[in-house]
């Protein structure tokens, strides 16, 4: 893009502020060459220049400089006042006031900015200069500018700082959730194949030792080797899917296969469709249940499963009762049986998981309420 192309689109986005701007910024010099000394204009294009130096400071400034410079402005700006009848620097420091963060700061200078430069207004009315009376409507648009302006840019601003917080924070939970995700990865590679790999290797040492003093037991061996492998691979392939994301709709057919294999009748309610909840809460959730119905059939002996989901205003609950032998020791609500990783993903979404052990098992997962932002997902 050329230059003159680039000076066309600043002025189409700053609209008439530039032009606004520099009319101030040349005012000063038409109010300095009112004076009839040589001295006074020349104390006033000094006080003017410098203005515009600890302007620039004070916008590059942070903490107790803040103050420095901006206490150099208020003076710069009630000698011109007083002097030159010349209020309009009141406008750049009401401008400043309102773009700094610091909430105390920035009410400590407009309160007395505000205080200054009403008592210089006052001041000059008193005195009844014409050049003064001349510029009354303008003089009020300044004053109400001194009142308003910088309220209303500090607002701007803190609406600003906010998103970018937010923004922040945002990535800082996308980091979070790849972190997670990363250690569900690495706990189910673990939990698959793990056991598996150690399983094959053992099983391999024994085949080599029994090939020559007992073949037909080698073969065996060799055969639970090929099970195990395939097993491990069909589980891999499973976690993989799994990776891309499950609804619980998706889920709850897999369960039902699961339990049907495994002669254990199972009670649901049709409440797995859940238009308003992210699909990584989905996931999450799909996760859990998925695991706590893998110890029903492993762990429970029971012949009945019962699964409820609700869906209230603020959370959702889904409760897997059923009729087995509950859980017999402490060191299985803390330890295997998969809860320690269910606690982990539900406390992840901020959600809860109790565990009620009374003639059965029931787990109750909560997890709070999130609403689905459609395009984002």
């Amino acid at each position: 893009m050329h230059l003159p192309d680039k000076l066309i689109k600043i002025q189409k986005s700053s609209g008439i502020s530039p032009y606004i701007w520099s009319i101030i910024s040349i005012l000063p010099f038409y109010f300095i060459f009112q004076s009839s000394s040589t001295i006074e204009i020349i104390v006033g294009i000094t006080l003017t220049v410098l203005f515009f130096i600890f302007l620039r400071l004070a916008f590059l400034s942070k903490e107790w400089p803040v103050y420095l410079w901006t206490s150099f402005l208020i003076a710069i700006s009630i000698t011109m006042t007083i002097q030159f009848n010349f209020v309009y620097f009141a406008f750049y420091i009401a401008y400043y006031n309102g773009n700094i963060k610091n909430r105390i700061a920035f009410l400590t200078l407009y309160i007395i900015h505000l205080v200054l430069t009403t008592a210089s207004i006052n001041y000059k009315f008193v005195e009844q200069e014409d050049l003064f009376l001349s510029q009354i409507p303008f003089i009020l648009i300044i004053w109400i500018s001194v009142i308003l302006l910088p309220f209303n840019i500090y607002n701007r601003n803190k609406q600003g700082w906010l998103e970018e917080k937010l923004e922040d924070a945002n990535k800082r939970i996308a980091e979070l959730v790849k972190q997670e995700e990363r250690q569900r990865i690495a706990r189910d590679l673990h939990d698959t194949l793990g056991q598996k790999l150690s399983l094959i290797g053992l099983k391999s040492d024994l085949a080599r030792k029994l090939i020559y003093k007992d073949p037909e037991q080698a073969k065996e061996e060799l055969k639970d080797v090929q099970q195990t492998a395939r097993t491990a691979l069909t589980e891999v392939r499973t976690m993989v899917s799994q990776m891309r994301g499950i609804r619980l709709e998706d889920e709850i057919v897999r369960i039902k296969q699961i339990l049907k294999a495994a002669e254990i009748e199972l009670i649901i309610e049709d409440a797995s469709n859940l238009p308003n909840t992210s699909l990584f809460l989905e996931n999450i959730l799909s996760m859990c249940l998925k695991e706590a119905v893998t110890n029903v059939v492993k762990h429970s002996k029971a012949d009945t499963c019962e699964i409820t989901i609700d869906e209230y205003e603020n959370e959702l609950t889904i409760k897997v009762k059923d009729n087995g032998i509950g859980l017999l020791k402490d060191k299985d609500l803390s330890k295997g049986s998969g809860l320690r990783g269910m606690e982990e993903r539900l406390d992840f979404v901020n959600g809860t998981l109790e565990i009620i052990s009374d003639n059965g098992t029931t787990l109750i997962m909560r997890v709070p309420k999130v609403i689905k932002q459609i395009g984002r997902e």
